[in-house]
């Protein structure tokens, strides 16, 4: 199946497999809450943090707002987010699947030597690794290496070539002896306002311009582990500033040619941005 195709019809082949579907923005990231899901106005079941689909009509709540009813992906509530979106994702945890998504050639290495064969997705600048079964999803488990299963989303690629073998042991294991040190970064969140409810102290022109200047001259002086780099530099600056609405895509744009600038590709910062906001519950 193509990526090619309208990404609406994509989703909608991908449901009829019993494949949990949403639809990506500009970024490739999920849609944000609507009004009645802001702030988890809503009651906060579908907040990310805990399991099971979201309740609310609209494509809300990233991972969990996945669903293989093809009466949601038509609905009017869904049209203006396809009309906006640029790809698919989907709930790999929700179809019994992991993604042991590899982002370089050091990680197809350790991957071939340490894992067994299984269906492969060629991506951008490395492969996803697709097994039978689920598990808690981790960013960074190793370098180069995420796991996104169960309360995750993963780009849909493409079938892939290869028989899919069962999860085995030896992916479990990175996730539970490396957990990902930038998951440290939520701790840092302060109360999030959203716009039109209030003054947002983020607004503040000279406090933003810093943040956001901070955060480029991270990346720029970067004498090594850029791809670490680049995924905790957005993570911080999400964790600072991305749930009140603050950040334009002019402030992305600038991290993004900013991580460009050190070899990154545009499909990474994609990757790495979206890794960022599904760590923050976002």
């Amino acid at each position: 199946m193509s990526q090619t195709l309208h990404p609406q019809h994509t989703a909608l082949s991908l449901a009829a497999s019993g494949v949990p579907v949403l639809p990506l923005r500009r970024g490739k990231v999920p849609f944000g809450n609507c009004t009645a899901c802001a702030d988890n106005a809503c009651g906060g079941r579908p907040n990310m943090k805990t399991p099971g689909p979201c309740r609310c009509a609209a494509p809300c709540h990233g991972w969990a707002a996945a669903t293989t009813d093809p009466a949601t992906i038509v609905s009017p509530t869904w049209a203006a987010a396809w009309r906006q979106a640029v790809c698919v994702a989907y709930h790999p945890g929700g179809a019994g699947l992991t993604v042991v998504d590899l982002d370089d050639a050091d990680a197809i290495r350790w991957a071939r030597t340490t894992l067994p064969a299984t269906r492969t997705v060629p991506t951008t600048r490395g492969e996803h690794w697709i097994y039978r079964g689920t598990m808690t999803s981790r960013n960074a488990v190793r370098p180069g290496v995420d796991i996104k299963s169960t309360m995750a989303y993963a780009r849909w690629l493409g079938p892939g070539i290869g028989t899919m073998a069962a999860l085995p042991d030896a992916v479990r294991a990175p996730a539970v002896k490396e957990p990902s040190r930038p998951q440290r970064a939520p701790q840092t969140l302060s109360g999030p306002v959203r716009g039109g409810q209030g003054e947002c102290p983020h607004r503040t022109p000279a406090f933003l311009e810093r943040g956001v200047a901070m955060a480029e001259q991270r990346i720029t002086e970067a004498a090594g582990a850029v791809h670490a780099t680049v995924y905790r530099t957005f993570l911080a600056v999400l964790s600072r500033h991305g749930r009140c609405g603050c950040l334009t895509d002019a402030h992305v744009n600038r991290l993004f040619t900013a991580a460009q600038a050190k070899g990154e590709t545009a499909r990474h910062c994609a990757d790495a941005w979206a890794n960022a906001c599904t760590a923050l519950g976002m």
